[in-house]
């Protein structure tokens, strides 16, 4: 099982790869992708700065764009206290989970779906922009920002369609530092509780395991952590994400 330290720079790794804004540092990673959208925007850790002088720098890296705080295990100590001090806004916790991948438990996909890779960009951006949070005036900027998606690693989108062709599930693979991280896992809101998400997330996991990686990680929302505790995932650590 990688460390703690691996899986959280497979994370930034992968952040990275959306940023067109300056380059950031290790005492204050940054990464910029102009999309309207938090996640896709923000700073990675501190490590070193002041909150104040932290804050201060970030806000100017990223003015004009809303954006995240991810302060997890590898930012300094009381980072996040300093900065809610300063006015940013604490929005969420979210857990950072690992599994082996030959723990991963067996899960059936739904009738009437089918999980392949896909390539057709501007269907999968609309389906997880709609899960996601990203307004619809923001997807033709997240396609054009996939489309030229540039990190150390290889990304794996994977579609679960009906027999129609629609998307009704999305997670996309990242294999990056030995192991594969999760994003964007989601199902169109009237097609949940039939175990589509589930299904996505195991044929992932699979997909990961043939091409050499161990180790699964991905960092959960309060409404999907039970899934994927069932699916072999424990929590290893945890993000509090503010605003700023």
């Amino acid at each position: 099982m990688e460390s703690l330290d691996t899986v959280l720079a497979a994370h930034r790794s992968y952040l990275f790869g959306w940023n067109i804004g300056a380059d950031g540092d290790p005492s204050l990673p940054t990464y910029r992708s102009e999309v309207p959208h938090a996640t896709l925007n923000g700073v990675l850790r501190v490590a070193g700065p002041t909150p104040a002088e932290a804050l201060a720098e970030a806000r100017r890296r990223l003015r004009g764009v809303p954006r995240i705080w991810w302060v997890g295990p590898d930012s300094d100590a009381g980072t996040a206290d300093g900065l809610v001090a300063l006015g940013a806004t604490e929005v969420a916790r979210m857990p950072i989970m690992t599994m082996a991948l030959a723990a991963t438990a067996g899960t059936p996909t739904p009738a009437g779906v089918r999980i392949s890779e896909t390539d057709d960009l501007d269907a999968f951006v609309a389906a997880y922009a709609r899960v996601s949070g990203i307004p619809p005036a923001g997807v033709p900027a997240t396609v054009e920002r996939e489309k030229a998606f540039d990190g150390d690693g290889t990304v794996i989108r994977l579609a679960g369609r009906r027999a129609d062709g629609r998307i009704v599930g999305t997670a996309v693979a990242w294999l990056s530092h030995g192991l594969v991280t999760l994003y964007f896992v989601g199902t169109q809101p009237e097609q949940r509780r039939q175990g589509i998400g589930a299904a996505i997330t195991r044929a992932a996991l699979d997909l990961a395991r043939e091409r050499g990686a161990h180790t699964a990680a991905l960092t959960s929302s309060p409404m999907a952590e039970a899934i994927y505790r069932r699916l072999g995932f424990r929590p290893v650590g945890e993000f509090r994400l503010l605003t700023f």
